[in-house]
């Protein structure tokens, strides 16, 4: 049998819109790989017109792991995520199999390689309460109040990276203490993150934005409004982070009358179009990762990437 603890932990990374996922299969078909969803809205059940998951009619018989698995009312965390990737690496590769992280959520991959703290549950209420200040008065301002609580946490954020900002305001008031420094006492990465063989993908930033313009619109013709009201009727908080996320976020406000239909769906493409921008940033940041300046569903990358990972798994 293959020696896991020598060979890496694939990670296939980059903005939405851009192939991961078509990379990923056949990657994992010729490597003899099992796919690990790295997408903190693909995690959510119930959850499917504007998150990308493959069909398993598309997934070419290749295993697909923490993908609609948490109730869309629960707010799941990257600390919760590292804890089940974590597990998922070590049961692929005693059956003697290559694992592959993929995803675009950048938070997720690093809390696997720099585990954080054990932070507190979501208290519902108290995000609600942030949600309405930040709706009223700006994320500059959410900035501001943590500026006021935890001036050094507040250093380390951008003023409008508000869903940081955010989590940071409500572990300090359900706390007493800074989230940063509470991450001092994190537990040490699990050994596989050290084996980590990170690429991402960088397709050209005119050709991303149109798919992404045109996905957009392909989501709400494929009943994306819909799907957000029968999970509002259902009883899933418009604040849970299901619903938070791109391409539901202003539905939600469309239902609540808030814009019309067309302001939703434009200010969705900027949304999505701005997330993949924030995506691409993040990926720069961390370390080790190779790029790829191509999308991912295109013949000549599936070859480049097969060729840059085929010796360490001892084919040619």
């Amino acid at each position: 049998m293959r020696d896991t603890k020598s060979s890496p932990v694939i990670a296939i990374v980059g903005p939405t819109a851009s192939g991961k996922s078509t990379l990923a299969i056949e990657v994992a078909l010729a490597l003899n790989g099992e796919i690990i969803n790295c997408d903190s809205v693909q995690v959510y059940r119930d959850v499917e017109v504007a998150t990308a998951k493959v069909p398993s009619t598309e997934q070419k018989g290749v295993p697909h792991h923490l993908i609609g698995f948490v109730p869309p009312e629960v707010n799941y965390t990257a600390v919760e995520w590292a804890a089940e990737a974590t597990s998922k690496i070590n049961e692929i590769e005693s059956r003697g199999r290559v694992p592959m992280l993929v995803g675009g959520t950048g938070f997720y991959l690093r809390a696997l390689r720099r585990p954080f703290f054990i932070s507190p549950k979501t208290d519902i209420e108290l995000r609600r309460r942030i949600n309405a200040m930040r709706e009223r008065r700006g994320p500059e301002y959410l900035h501001r109040l943590l500026r006021r609580i935890d001036p050094t946490g507040a250093e380390q954020l951008h003023a409008r990276d508000w869903p940081r900002v955010q989590r940071a305001i409500e572990v300090y008031l359900q706390t007493g203490a800074s989230i940063f420094a509470q991450r001092e006492e994190r537990p040490e990465p699990h050994e596989s993150s050290h084996r980590l063989r990170i690429i991402a993908l960088n397709p050209p930033r005119n050709a991303l934005y149109e798919r992404i313009n045109q996905r957009t619109e392909e989501h709400f013709r494929a009943g994306l409004v819909d799907e957000v009201k029968t999970l509002l009727q259902r009883g899933v908080p418009p604040e849970s982070n299901a619903l938070g996320a791109h391409g539901y976020r202003r539905v939600v406000e469309y239902l609540e009358g808030r814009r019309t239909i067309e302001s939703a769906i434009e200010q969705t493409k900027l949304d999505v179009r701005h997330y993949a921008k924030r995506q691409l940033t993040w990926f720069r940041r961390e370390e080790g990762v190779e790029w790829v300046e191509a999308f991912g569903d295109e013949t000549d990358t599936i070859i480049q990437v097969l060729g840059l990972l085929r010796p360490y798994f001892g084919l040619k």
